[in-house]
């Protein structure tokens, strides 16, 4: 426990949002469970019946729209509908040529053409129409009572329609084209696993799951994967301002953008036969404890654990996961322990699953490529954590986190202990000094 002298700086987000969430999926589970609904529509729907409760919790007890990071000021007169509709036709105007931009992509890039992205692909065109109808009052309702309707959506729109709008704030649109780009991007991908997962847990047997020590850990394993999916699909697709959730800087640094999409396809390189994959003459971890079972209580315990680390770090999110961008500062849950709990459980679950330092080939070569590959697996995932830190510094509440973490987190001050160097906490520095 931090000493009360230094307290925690208070997080974006409460524990209740992401608490909520849960308790909506873990219902809607069981119901998909009890009715045999194991289909790609059922796992879709587990990402709305996540997202309604942690919206109620939002608006309801955390009364988030009322935070002055929206931009909403709902004492002040709304503006008249005519007015508002100025600012709102070049903001519609800017929001159809991003998503036809998207669209194009979607139609150019192959990859959104096979195996599960047919059906984000089909979603998304079936969905298309009602958004297009609905985005005309939804923004306009909204610019009626922002404080500043010329934000980077308007920037963009101005940019589209040209010299009859005046001249854009090009700062401006390049945010706009940033954080749409990783909605598009991102969020075509989540919605392609989420029924593979959510049909991962329905469809697993009680029985065979309770049967033996490596079958349980399996199961929560691909629980706690699951959890982990829709939440982070719901932070995909809410990202507005009435709940806060809204994108207010995507990471500008091209290193950050690098170091994040060669870790999904169809750039990945960890994957099978990538560059980086670890697995060259391997097997996983029941492979090698097959015969010990207080081995395999005892690793596929450690596994679950450190899986469930990773999802509580997207849960801890609440309506705000998303990679690339800044949606305000979590200070809760995993994240008083370390900046980046996510990154480090679930790069601890890869040497623990994979066990790259035995080799079914029994190939020495195998085993040294394959812990090399790891590593620079490793390597990534800092690099990641350091493109991130280097985006969000430009926050003065991070980087009051940040200092805040050097001096009480564990996680830091263990790294420190081992590398011999000092942290804040142990030189005896406080926020001021």
């Amino acid at each position: 426990m931090e000493p009360s002298s230094d307290p925690c700086p208070k997080s974006a987000v409460s524990h209740g949002v992401g608490l909520a969430g849960l308790v909506g999926l873990g219902l809607w589970t069981l119901v998909a469970r009890h009715y045999g609904m194991n289909g790609p529509n059922a796992g879709f729907a587990a990402v709305a019946a996540c997202a309604l409760p942690m919206v109620l919790w939002s608006l309801l007890v955390d009364r988030v729209h009322r935070n002055a990071s929206t931009g909403i000021d709902w004492d002040m007169a709304p503006r008249p509908w005519r007015s508002a509709f100025d600012t709102a036709l070049v903001k519609i105007a800017g929001l159809w040529a991003t998503w036809l931009a998207i669209a194009i992509f979607y139609c150019l890039a192959r990859w959104y053409w096979q195996g599960n992205y047919h059906f984000a692909m089909d979603l998304f065109a079936w969905s298309a129409p009602g958004l297009v109808l609905l985005s005309i009052p939804y923004v306009t309702w909204l610019d009626r009572r922002l404080r500043e309707p010329r934000d980077a959506t308007y920037a963009f729109g101005q940019w589209v329609i040209g010299g009859a709008a005046g001249a854009p704030d090009m700062a401006q649109v390049a945010h706009h084209a940033r954080a749409w780009a990783v909605k598009g991007f991102f969020l075509a991908f989540m919605v392609s696993i989420v029924p593979g997962n959510f049909a991962d847990v329905v469809g697993w047997s009680i029985g065979r799951a309770i049967s033996n020590p490596v079958d349980l850990a399996l199961f929560l394993i691909a629980v706690m994967f699951m959890i982990d999916v829709v939440m982070a699909t719901v932070g995909y697709v809410l990202t507005m301002k009435p709940l806060d959730a809204h994108i207010r800087t995507a990471n500008p640094y091209l290193a950050g953008w690098l170091a994040a999409l060669i870790c999904y396809p169809p750039f990945v390189l960890m994957g099978g036969g990538g560059p980086l994959d670890y697995h060259a003459g391997g097997a996983e971890w029941f492979v090698w404890t097959q015969g010990n079972t207080p081995l395999q209580w005892l690793l596929g315990g450690w596994l679950v654990v450190l899986t469930g680390l990773y999802a509580w770090a997207t849960v801890a999110f609440g309506l705000r996961f998303s990679n690339l961008t800044h949606r305000g500062i979590l200070t809760h849950g995993p994240y008083r322990w370390t900046r980046h709990p996510a990154y480090l459980s679930k790069n601890l679950f890869w040497w623990f699953s994979s066990m790259p330092f035995l080799a079914v080939s029994g190939s020495i070569a195998d085993i040294a490529r394959n812990c090399a590959m790891l590593a620079a697996t490793n390597a990534v995932y800092f690099w990641r954590a350091k493109t991130e830190e280097k985006h969000l510094s430009a926050d003065p509440d991070y980087r009051a986190y940040s200092e805040w973490m050097e001096r009480n987190g564990p996680a830091p001050r263990f790294f420190a202990w081992v590398t011999g160097k000092r942290s804040g906490a142990r030189a005896g520095l406080h926020p001021a000094e």
